[in-house]
């Protein structure tokens, strides 16, 4: 049985599906999770089907998870959840109550939770994999063509506007098949595109402060001090400044060291050649090969993170 029927029989099976995603949402996390609540209501009329996760005001223009998940609602119920690499990525820990859980995702599968899993670490998007879930069950669900405009922002959001090298024939295909539907890919695109007054003037400060170093490594560290005078609002994600290095012809793989609170340091890592997931993986992270994510404890563990990139970087170019 393929994968896609055997997670549609599971979903069958149980009245209450209640869909989750992983913390710090972006277009493709929430794309996910909103455009299989929309496709799993429209095709299970009777049956209760749910999202839950933190409110970010910044994401309602693609919709709002439900906010009054009551903990008897996971006692008989099935858990999706989707876009999320690693257990404590999950957003609600309420997620391990339910009766079956089900993985699907894009990331490299290093922790293998759910009773069933699909991943596909070659898709460019769980909001793709999701497409295709519908495409193999399309005699039994239905597409609203919300679902597809929330499949489709989320695959502009993980491809980076169709550009990162995720992106295949096959995603071009997806796309192009959720915009049949009917919806403004325009009015997504620019919605993904646009930035606040105070992004715009963080981007400013990347760009001046970045350092290159003379491999094509490069870094930025951002403190709570750092960011402060720029008054970034709850919706503001330094997520959206991480790609920025990438313009720049002479950076091949870069770090952005942001505080947490908890006041270690989050690091982004990405790349347009060298695999930097290794890496990552050496300081409690992982990810994809172009693109992942870490954790630096302090000061000495930002400066090793750096001076290995460096030497990943400079070793790519046979230096």
């Amino acid at each position: 049985m393929a994968i896609q029927t055997a997670i549609l029989e599971e979903i069958k099976r149980y009245q209450t599906i209640i869909i989750h995603r992983h913390q710090h949402p972006d277009p493709d996390c929430v794309g996910a999770q909103l455009g299989l609540r929309t496709i799993l209501r429209a095709s299970f009329p009777a049956k209760t089907i749910l999202a839950v996760g933190k409110h970010y005001p910044g994401f309602d223009w693609l919709g709002q998870a439900d906010q009054n998940v009551s903990d008897d609602q996971y006692k008989d119920a099935l858990v999706i959840v989707v876009d999320t690499a690693n257990q404590p990525r999950v957003d609600d820990a309420r997620w391990e109550t339910g009766k079956a859980v089900i993985k699907i995702d894009h990331h490299p599968n290093d922790d293998a939770f759910g009773d069933l899993q699909w991943v596909d670490d070659q898709a460019s998007s769980t909001s793709e994999l999701l497409t295709d879930f519908y495409t193999a069950n399309e005699a039994e669900l239905t597409l609203p063509q919300e679902a597809a405009r929330l499949f489709y922002a989320g695959i502009v959001g993980d491809t980076g506007r169709f550009m990162y090298p995720a992106t295949s024939a096959h995603t071009m295909a997806v796309a192009g098949q959720l915009m049949t539907t009917g919806f403004s890919a325009n009015d997504v695109n620019q919605a993904e595109d646009e930035i606040s007054p105070a992004m715009a003037r963080l981007s400013a400060y990347v760009y001046q402060n970045l350092t290159i170093l003379p491999s094509g490594a490069a870094y930025l560290k951002l403190s709570d001090a750092d960011l402060e005078p720029f008054e970034l609002a709850e919706t503001d994600s330094t997520s959206a400044v991480v790609p920025l290095p990438g313009k720049i012809t002479t950076v091949k793989a870069w770090a952005f060291f942001v505080e947490a609170k908890d006041h270690t340091y989050r690091i982004r890592l990405r790349s347009k050649g060298p695999s930097i997931n290794g890496l990552a993986k050496q300081h409690g992270g992982g990810g994809h090969a172009l693109a992942s994510g870490a954790t630096a404890h302090d000061q000495a563990e930002i400066d090793q993170v750096i001076q290995e990139l460096d030497t990943l970087v400079a070793q790519d170019k046979g230096e």
